[in-house]
């Protein structure tokens, strides 16, 4: 049972249908009591405990979203609404759906902050809003490319209309356009609602029709158009309304705001006199203005393309209508053009025809007074019809293509359920489109539920939700169906209301659905719909369904003159569809069938339309609510509300929602709110409660602990309080603070003591549990030792047993194994003595030092897997997965018919079938070919070699001597693949192998072909499963042995074959693991094996090398198979102890040739098989190769310092001497030499110069050529004479030598370019040192240069299929792509040079101006300034400021880190480099270029083309068959090569699959560049300009087809034999590399193409435009006339005259414009900052050329002027910059002064005209007498008369003389100084026409500025307004009208004039409010950067 406490809010059952809240109080008396929601008092008993229940926490303040509400039925939804409404919050989520309750008040949500508050926002990250979910509408449409849908419903008056206004009004603003279409589409709601709304007892202005609005965006998000559809029009509402309703709006907007003399021509007076207006009673409606409306109406008839003709029409037959109501026809019906007695006759009698015969039939007064009705309401009807027609008309434009898909959002704003007293015919369609909707919405709202327990992974069974099937089957579906029945009757002559209530429960009454009459004589059924039960009043059904006329009434008119009449009865009028029959409904068609049009039928149709169309879009719901009936702000009715809720479906969702998961929180929310109720750390799962009592007993536990908390706060507030009594009582004080002294002491003793104590305890407890932690220790060790033991005995017994199993067999095999080896590798001598001899570089008193294996570094390679792991990968379980066929895991002796494993490429299937075939010789499985063929060219094991470099050590520049420093070779893969071998075969293979070419080719395989590394470990362990074949299995191990040392099998098959040789006998399962473990973690090798491999192999001994340091050590390193170039370099640097390690290398020698394999993972096995491949091409023996291997210095860091590491410094230093000596080091002076001899003397000897010392550092230093030269005494001379100067250490020595020869201390990668600037080749060298980045050719010439500050950056990227790495090197000369084996090396060693000097830099250049002079604190600096770095610290980097010192001004201060890009450089840059950095790149390519045209250095390529682009990306080549018959051996077609025939499908084949570009690609795009080219016939001569717009305007609109223009264009110009054709093909590619750049896949094959044609006179204009347009957006249109003009002309230059506004011209040049020419047309328009000027110039003279064309006919040419003055007066303040005062502020200022537009004093015009006397005249005094005849020229036009002539002359002179010594400039100043004080100064005025304001005049002069717009008097000059430009809500502009709201987008008042300059008002607003805008958006970045 529920025990309340105060507070507490609750659920009380008060016998109304839906539970109402509650929160608990105490009386005074202490009893508990209920205050309900509505202010009621519920007093709590017995009797009404049972009614009580707990609250959800989040039904008491109410939440944004319902779906989160616990309390998930009818009373929380109700509840969350009032708390809500309570609140002033109109707009509550459930889930997507909103709810809007209509607050009959406006509030201040809707301004223009709002609209973009709510721009781009997520749904639920804001507050609930109606924005939001037009939002949302928007930016699905955006994103998902899908049409979005709203569908708005309600009753009438819960806000439907204004709702749908509002996501207008949204979707206008986010739209951005501000378009004269936009304008248009908001301005349609007036219109319609003066037709279609009207006051009702419920409503003011309800929509009395349903219509669906369907607004059409562009793909950039514009809207382009609508279109409005109706339905359900309340025609009845004119002839008759309720009592306190009203007629339609539009009749007393009529009446009311028509002026008198119209009022007059139409015979109307006032409301009250017509009887269809005053049936209601009522005739005014409060808080509408209907004069101020009627303003309205005509304003949007006139935005809507209404003319006023079309005005007059309608307010004709308005008055029509109100005359026929009071059946007075007497001069009063000429309104309708018709003649009255056939009027009258039509509407008193009724024609039949009988046989032949026409009948007249007269009328009772109540069948005329029905007819007459019927009769107006048509009228009406068809003129709504006939005004959403023209509505449509203006703003819907149907798509060019008529296959085009628009992306659009609907809005349905369509009546709600309805239920009254009396229900008839209208109530039955309205509720059975509304039971259409409802299964729309709980459909939607249950894929909703579903969706998110998808998204969740929810496992959940099928949900049962109830919908409305059943009704829709009743009333729509099924045969018979109602509507069906109530259709047939209406066609029957005979039918009545009795007879089709009759029919209804005959075929329904046994329904469940379908409710009949009580009895025969009741009337009325009725209907279960899932709002409940509706009875409906039969009677009158058939008469509105048939909605018929009387035959004589339409023949009637037929005779009219009213064209509107006519126009709107045009489908009843229409002869060749309709003809007269009996029965004056039946419609007879010309195909002669009969129908019947009934109101149902219609309506279905049109609601099925509308089901449709909906179906297929996203669809958002609002649902609105009525809060009461009496229009009245914070009134909720809780019973009209809940009824509304259940008519909406809201319940349904709840239904919904509750028979799946209803609460849901995350883990972390339910944990943090419930986890005060865990009496324990541990949580039963079994317990499962509602959160609705986890809630209660959530708050019984936190005012448990709120009590806790009260009470010891309680207890100190009194302990604290009594200090304040103690002051009375002093002697009582004394004493008790004695007794707390006493106290405070004791406890302090007892505190001490206890503490004492307490750390005694801990120490004894430590002891003790110390004791026996260790004694259990003890205990858990002997017992694991005694475990171990019996485990080891017993592995050691199974493994003594299985060493005597296999002893006998080991002895019997071991000499046989040994003799096996030996013969095996027979071929090899007894040592093999590669590195002892021969010619390469050596060092003589070498010290040899050795490195013994345990002192290698423990290196992780594969993780160690246990033996019985291992047994899970058996080899017999992979063969059985991966093997082909029938294919076996054991050992056979045949040939394979197929490869064991799959093979995609039909090469490797060939090469694994020889690779088996080899495999079985050498495992002597198969016998070797008896014959033996020699092959022609070269020796057999070269043949047989998979083709290797001959002549292996890589060639390299030369230096002066012949030794020659390098870097790594490009590649180590020297192995490729000889086509022989391919054969399977073939003849270099079908003769004897010996073992050593067998190897060879077996793994030169695995080096060339990755995918059959696999495939030969596989045939291996094949054949050495079950071999039984001792000689064979041994032979197998080998081979295994040596391939494990060369390359690793793949991820898939390492762990089988760790596996597998676990099994290898006698030693050789640890040798092979460890191979394979060393391959694994190293990679591949290069190179087959060397011989000094072979000799370990068969020696089973380390292999053992010599490394020699500069210092003359020699150290023995022990090496394998895979060891690397690192290894060794780590190796020695931990040997000699090396701190700076970076740079050092291993050098490999061979003969005169030494270079470097680099620090990384270059094998240097590799490297030896190399010099023995070069040793055999000269005739040597492989194993006698003299390779030496040295360790020494290749590169330098760029801060490196000699200082780090002295023994580094001393091997560099060794390094140098050793150079000088042999020649690699030369200096330019012998003087040079000679000092370097000289201070190598002094480093090793001191001050002693003995001569035996000078004779060893001549020996040292000198190079035996110069000895020679010159004699060794002369040496020694001249080297004693300078030692006696020179004193330095080893350090600057190394220095001198890294300074003067930084290219003998470079790393090299040889490297192709692929695009970039052009060089005198393509392939080349890169050389990077300390200094920067040198490119050389083979003969070591120059090409480029580099610094690191003119590198701007470095990324790889990779190539196509085989064509390796590639890197992007970006530079201040240009941009280059190189392509390489170590490319990916080169680009890591530039990133970390660049990185590692930007670390150190202390400089750097600014990239933006900042003028910060009113701030100390920050530096002021231009642009391109070189700024010093100071590093103290002072300011913050990770802020993003630094402080900096400018190098010009010496200034100090802060710097953003963004303005300023630091200089990777240690000393300061160049003048050069400077210079690059602050030019454009633009003008960086034109100094390349022409530096390249001067040096002779553009390259001479052969021309490139998209063949390899075509392999790729092109569609497969068409098969004609008539071609294949002609020619059998023709050659495929070539798509990618120039062609006379039109394609006929694209050229890319993601296009092939389009179909909507096929008809385009024909005759747009193919067939006019081959006309454009003359490659294609034409019969009429098209001009360049249509064929360039229909070659380029698809492609401007669709991104996907720009690639193919670019495709077709350079298609047609690759191998093009007509040059002429081939010019016109480059102005085409020059206009197409202007509009758009191709994408990333086609722009480096597109650079190459115009790179190799760099001859070409427009290759290089090309190139710069495409890179530009990489920079920049692409263009929205075709190219200009005048870029056609100048490019047909071979002129890329462009100038353009520009005019200014002091009269002055200048022409630019690279503006894309043409000269000026004599103006024919004038169109004046700002050009907007981020359009293209070509684009805005298009725009404008297309629009020019249309309406000139039509006014003329035929095509014209426009010309335009190019002025350049200032648009927005903004912080101008005269003489602050005196050369834009006298260009610009001066004479656009002063025609507005002569015009008048300014409000100034006489005194102020005086002073003012003195001035232009001065501008005009100077100091020519004797002009003082013209005065009176320039007085047009000096004063305002509208002040002349103020004054007389002789006056103005008098006072002027007086002035004139006073301003004695002021200069023309300065009168211009001062004329600016005068008027900038007016508020007036900077505007642009507009005289304009108004109808929007009464009050005003109807000339008014409109002010635009920087404060806003104000609207002026024209005569008297007075402010009448004044709007800033946050209060304008939306404005646009059409061809002759300007619009503006300004305020709130409910409520907001309208402003339209008639002006033909309202495009310029339009385009300076938008301009003014751009920019405002973006100083905000600056302000608050500013503002969060010094808040962080």
């Amino acid at each position: 049972m529920l025990s309340p406490n105060q507070g507490d809010f609750v659920w009380v059952d008060i016998g109304a249908h839906v539970p109402i809240g509650a929160e608990v109080k105490v009386t005074d008396t202490g009893q508990f009591q209920l205050i309900d929601d509505e202010g009621k008092e519920h007093k709590i008993n017995k009797k009404t405990e049972g009614a009580i229940r707990p609250m959800h926490p989040t039904s008491v303040k109410g939440v944004d979203d319902m779906i989160r509400l616990g309390d998930l039925n009818e009373a929380g939804l109700l509840r969350n609404l009032l708390v809500r409404h309570k609140e002033g919050i109109i707009y509550t989520y459930t889930g997507s759906i909103l709810v809007a309750v209509n607050p009959y008040q406006l509030l201040p949500i809707y301004t223009v902050e709002q609209v973009h508050m709510y721009t781009d926002r997520r749904l639920g990250e804001l507050p609930p809003h109606v924005f939001a979910i037009a939002d949302s509408c928007f930016f699905n449409m955006r994103r998902n490319q899908r049409n979005q849908c709203c569908v708005i419903s309600g009753e009438s008056g819960a806000g439907k209309t204004e709702n749908t206004k509002l996501m207008l009004q949204f979707l206008a603003a986010v739209s951005g356009q501000h378009s004269w279409i936009e304008q248009q589409i908001l301005e349609a709601n007036p219109i319609l609602e003066a037709f279609g709304n009207a006051k009702t007892v419920r409503n003011d202005n309800s929509s009395r029709f349903g219509k669906y609005i369907d607004i059409n965006f562009t793909k950039g998000g514009a809207i382009e158009g609508a279109r409005i559809e109706q339905y359900l029009l309340e025609k009845s509402r004119v002839c008759r309304q309720a009592p306190e309703e009203r007629n339609y709006h539009i009749f007393y907007y009529m009446l009311m705001g028509m002026p008198a003399e119209q009022k007059k021509i139409l015979s109307l007076g006032n409301a009250a006199e017509y009887k269809y207006l005053t049936m209601g009673k009522c005739t005014s409606c409060d808080g509408r203005d209907d004069v101020k409306e009627f303003a309205h109406f005509r304003s949007a008839l006139k935005i809507l393309m209404f003319t006023e003709n079309d005005s007059w029409e309608i307010c004709k037959l308005l008055a029509a209508i109100l005359h026929l109501g009071n059946v007075d026809f007497e001069g009063k019906h000429g309104t309708m053009e018709v003649e009255p007695k056939a009027l009258e006759k039509s509407l008193t009698q009724h024609s039949l025809m009988t046989g032949r015969e026409s009948v007249t039939k007269p009328l009772t007064s109540a069948q005329a007074k029905d007819g007459k009705d019927a009769f107006v309401k048509a009228i009406y009807g068809r003129l709504f019809i006939w005004v959403v027609k023209k509505i449509n008309a203006a703003v819907y434009k149907p798509p060019e293509d008529g296959e085009e898909v628009r992306q659009s959002i609907g809005l349905l704003d369509i009546f709600g359920f309805e239920n009254f007293n009396k229900n008839s015919f209208e109530q039955l369609c309205i509720n059975f489109a509304n039971e259409q909707l409802q299964q729309f919405f709980v459909r939607h709202v249950f894929k909703l539920e579903q969706d998110e327990y998808a998204r969740e992974n929810i496992v959940w069974k099928q949900i049962d939700y109830k919908d409305n099937q059943g009704t829709l089957d009743m009333l729509a579906n099924k045969p018979l169906n109602m509507l069906a029945l109530i259709d047939e009757e209406s066609n029957f002559p005979k039918g009545t209301d009795s007879t089709l209530l009759h029919k209804l429960n005959q075929v329904h009454g046994k329904g469940d659905i379908y409710l009949c009459p009580k009895n025969n004589y009741e009337t009325q059924f009725g209907v279960k719909h899932f709002a409940g039960e509706v009875h409906y009043d039969s009677n009158g059904f058939l008469e509105k369904n048939r909605d018929a006329h009387s035959s004589d009434l339409i023949n009637l008119m037929e005779t009219s003159t009213n064209k509107l009449l006519k126009e709107a009865f045009h489908n009843a009028l229409s002869s060749s569809t309709i003809k007269s029959s009996g029965n004056p409904r039946m419609i007879i068609r010309a195909d002669g069938k009969k129908r019947v049009p009934t109101l149902i039928g219609q309506f279905r149709q049109s609601l099925d339309s509308l089901m449709k169309t909906l179906t297929v879009c996203q669809p958002y719901f609002i649902r609105c609510i009525k809060p009461n009936d009496f229009k009245r702000p914070m009134l909720f009715d809780r019973e009209l509300c809940m009824r509304q809720l259940r008519y909406s479906g809201m319940m349904e969702t709840i239904r919904i929602r509750k028979s799946g998961y209803p609460v849901r929180y995350t883990f972390s929310e339910f944990l943090n709110r419930y986890r005060v109720l865990l009496k324990t750390t541990l949580c039963d799962p079994k317990t499962d409660f509602h959160d609705t009592m986890l809630e209660v007993e959530r708050m019984k536990e936190l005012n448990e602990k709120a009590l806790v908390i009260q009470k010891v706060m309680r207890a100190y507030k009194y302990r604290y309080g009594t200090k304040v009594v103690s002051y009375f009582y002093s002697f009582f004080f004394v004493q008790l603070g004695f007794a707390r002294l006493q106290a405070q002491v004791r406890s302090r003793q007892l505190q001490f003591r206890y503490e004492k104590q307490r750390k005694a305890s801990v120490v004894l407890q430590a002891r003790v549990r110390g004791y026996q932690a260790r004694k259990e220790w003890k205990r858990k060790r002997d017992a694991v030792i005694l475990l171990q033991a019996h485990a080891r005995g017993g592995l050691a017994r199974k493994a003594m047993k299985k060493r005597k199993t296999d002893v006998s067999s080991t002895e019997r095999t071991s000499i046989t194994d040994q003799e096996m080896v030996d013969s095996i590798f027979d071929f090899l001598p007894g040592m093999v003595g590669g590195g002892q001899e021969g010619q390469a570089p050596k060092f003589e008193g070498r010290v040899t030092e050795e490195i013994d294996i345990d002192e290698q570094p423990m290196e992780e390679g594969l993780p160690q897997e246990d033996d019985d792991d291992l047994d899970e990968y058996s080899f017999s379980k992979f063969a059985s997965m991966y093997f082909q066929g029938a294919a076996t895991h054991s050992h056979i002796r045949l040939r394979l018919r197929q490869p064991l494993l799959y093979h995609e490429d039909e090469g490797d299937v060939l090469a694994s079938l020889t690779v088996w075939w080899i495999i079985l010789r050498f495992m002597g499985d198969l016998p070797d070919p008896k014959k033996r063929v020699q092959a022609q060219g070269g020796s057999p094991q070269e043949r047989l070699m998979p083709q290797e470099k001959k002549g292996s050590p890589p060639q390299y520049p030369r230096s002066r001597h012949d030794l020659t420093e390098v870097s790594k070779p490009p590649t180590l893969q020297t192995v490729s693949e000889d086509d022989d071998i391919m054969v399977g075969e073939g003849p270099t293979l079908d003769r004897p192998l010996t073992v050593l070419e067998k190897l060879h080719i077996i793994v030169g395989y695995a080096i060339v072909r990755p995918e059959l590394r696999d495939e030969i470990y596989c045939q291996i362990c094949k054949q050495l499963q079950d071999n039984n074949t001792r000689n064979s299995y041994f032979r197998g191990w080998i081979l295994m042995s040596l391939c494990l040392g060369i390359f690793p099998p793949s991820d898939r098959f390492i762990r089988y074959l760790q596996s597998f040789i676990r099994f290898a006998p006698g030693g050789y399962a640890a040798h092979c693991a460890e191979r394979l473990r060393r391959t694994a973690m190293n990679g591949v090798r290069g190179e087959p094996p060397a011989w000094l491999e072979l000799q370990a192999i068969k020696t089973k001994k380390p292999m053992i090398v010599s490394v020699s340091l500069m210092d003359g050590r020699s150290i023995n390193l022990p090496v394998d198979s895979a060891s690397t170039s690192k290894e060794i370099c780590q190796l020695l640097s931990n040997k000699v102890k090396l701190k700076d390690t970076f740079g050092f290398s291993v050098y490999v020698a061979l003969y005169e040739k030494v270079w470097a394999l680099g620090g990384g993972r270059e094998h240097v096995m590799d490297a030896i098989s190399q010099c023995e491949q070069e040793v055999k091409r000269r005739g040597g023996q492989e194993q006698h190769a003299p390779w030496r291997l040295f360790f020494r210095k290749e590169v330098f860091t760029p801060w490196h310092d000699c200082k780090e590491d002295t023994i580094s410094t001393d091997l560099i230093y060794r390094q140098f001497i050793h150079g000088l000596k042999c020649g690699e080091y030369q200096s330019k002076k012998e003087d040079d030499l000679v000092q370097l001899a000289a201070k190598h003397l002094y480093i090793q000897n001191g001050a002693d110069s003995s001569a035996e010392h000078v004779k060893e550092a001549v020996q040292d230093c000198v190079n035996n050529t110069l000895l020679e030269a010159k004699s060794e005494g002369k040496w020694l001379q001249m080297v004693s004479a300078a030692h006696s100067q020179v004193s330095l250490p080893t350090a600057e020595m190394v220095d001198y030598a890294r300074e003067t020869w930084p290219m003998f201390f470079s790393r090299f990668f040889e490297v192709v370019k692929l695009s970039g600037p052009a060089l005198p080749k393509s392939k080349f060298i890169v050389a990077i040192n300390w200094t920067g980045i040198t490119f050389l050719d083979e003969r070591e010439k120059r090409l480029l240069e580099l610094s690191f500050p003119e590198v701007t950056g470095v990324h790889t990227m990779r190539e196509a299929k085989g064509s390796g790495q590639a890197v992007n090197l970006l530079t201040l000369k240009g941009d280059f792509s190189l392509s390489g084996g170590t490319a990916e090396d080169m680009a890591e060693l530039v990133t970390m040079f660049l990185s590692g000097l930007r670390e150190r830099s202390k400089y750097a250049v600014t990239l933006k101006e900042a003028d910060r002079q009113d701030d100390p604190t920050f530096l002021s600096f231009k642009k391109g300034e070189l700024i010093i770095i100071i590093k103290d610290d002072e300011f913050s980097e990770q802020r993003g400021w630094i402080k900096g010192q400018s190098e010009s001004t010496r200034q100090t201060g802060a710097v953003p880190t963004e303005a300023i890009l630091i200089l990777p450089t240690l000393s300061k840059p160049t003048n050069a480099v400077m210079s690059l950095l602050n030019l454009s790149p633009n003008q960086r390519e034109n100094i390349i270029r022409e530096n390249q045209k001067e040096t002779g250095t553009m390259e001479r390529l052969a021309p490139a083309t998209l063949r390899e682009f075509s392999l790729e990306y092109f569609r497969q080549p068409s098969k004609d068959v008539n071609r294949q018959v002609m020619s059998r051996n023709a050659a495929p077609e070539r798509l990618w090569a120039n062609s006379r025939e039109p394609i006929r499908q694209p050229l890319l084949k993601k296009l092939v699959g389009n179909p909507e570009l096929r008809c385009w690609l024909f005759l747009d795009c193919c067939v006019p560049i081959l006309k454009y080219m003359g490659d294609y016939p034409t019969k009429q001569t098209q001009s360049p300009l249509e064929l360039t717009d229909q070659i380029f305007g698809p492609a401007t609109k669709n991104e996907a087809l720009r690639d193919e223009i670019y495709c077709q264009i350079m298609k047609q110009m690759s191998g093009n034999n007509n040059r002429l054709s081939v010019e016109q093909g480059w102005q085409l590619l020059w206009l197409c590399c202007g509009l758009f750049a191709p994408s990333q896949s086609l722009l480096r094959h597109a650079r190459r193409f115009l790179e190799t044609r760099s001859r070409e006179p427009l290759a290089a204009d090309c190139l710069q435009r495409l890179q530009s347009s990489l920079r920049m957006e692409p263009r929205k249109l075709p190219p200009h006339q005048t870029e056609v003009d100048a490019i047909q002309q071979n002129s890329t230059q462009i100038f353009h005259k520009i005019h200014f506004p002091n009269d002055t011209e200048e022409v630019a040049q690279n503006v894309e414009g043409a000269q000026s020419r004599r103006v024919r047309y004038i169109f004046v328009l700002s050009l907007n900052d981020t359009d293209y000027f070509f684009d805005s110039l298009r725009q404008i003279t297309d629009w020019s050329k249309k309406a000139k064309r039509i006014k003329d006919g035929g095509p014209v040419n426009i010309a335009y002027l190019v002025f350049f003055m200032r648009k927005l007066w903004f912080n101008v303040i005269p003489g602050r910059d005196a050369e834009a005062d006298l260009i610009f502020h001066f004479p656009q200022e002063l025609p507005k002064y002569l015009r008048g537009y300014h409000v100034c004093t006489k005194e102020e015009m005086v002073n003012i005209a003195a001035l232009l006397f001065k501008i005009k005249v100077g100091n020519d005094k004797s002009q003082l007498v013209m005065i009176p005849k320039m007085l047009k020229e000096l004063v305002p036009a509208d002040q002349l008369k103020a004054m007389s002539e002789n006056e103005w002359k008098k006072t002027i002179v007086a002035s004139y003389n006073k301003q004695a010594g002021t200069t023309v400039e300065d009168a211009k100043v001062a004329f600016l100084k005068a008027v900038c004080r007016w508020p007036t100064f900077g505007c642009a005025f507009f005289e304009v026409k108004q109808t929007s304001e009464p009050s005003f005049p109807d000339i008014v002069r409109i002010a635009v500025s920087k404060e806003g717009l104000t609207i002026i008097h024209p005569k008297s000059k007075e402010v009448l307004a004044n709007h800033p430009f946050n209060r304008i809500a939306n404005w646009c502009s059409g061809s002759t009208y300007f619009h503006m709201t300004i305020g709130n987008l409910v409520k907001g008042s309208k402003f339209l004039c008639e002006t033909s300059l309202g495009y310029k008002m339009d385009d300076l607003i938008t301009s003014y409010v751009t920019m405002y805008l973006n100083e905000q958006k600056v302000l608050q970045t500013r503002n969060q950067r010094f808040n962080m």
